[in-house]
């Protein structure tokens, strides 16, 4: 199991984090119960399985829901 943090674009409003977090716990390998989205430092953290999911398309995913990805960040 690795943890991801995204930095991402700074966020504008609260239901951006809603979309990020929702959009992140809808992939596969993904520990829902582990994605956290901070409104104030503009940072998604999550763990995941890497066998199940390449940090790529979690970063994809957020793209689709609008939002620019800056940097990540895997342990």
């Amino acid at each position: 199991m690795k943890s991801a943090t995204l930095q991402l674009e700074t966020l504008v409003c609260p239901s951006c984090s809603q979309k990020i977090e929702a959009a992140l716990k809808n992939l596969d390998g993904v520990q829902k119960d582990t994605v956290t989205v901070s409104f104030s430092s503009s940072r998604a953290r999550f763990d995941f399985d890497e066998s199940t999911l390449d940090i790529k398309e979690a970063e994809k995913a957020v793209g689709k829901v609008g939002f620019e990805v800056l940097k990540t960040r895997v342990k």
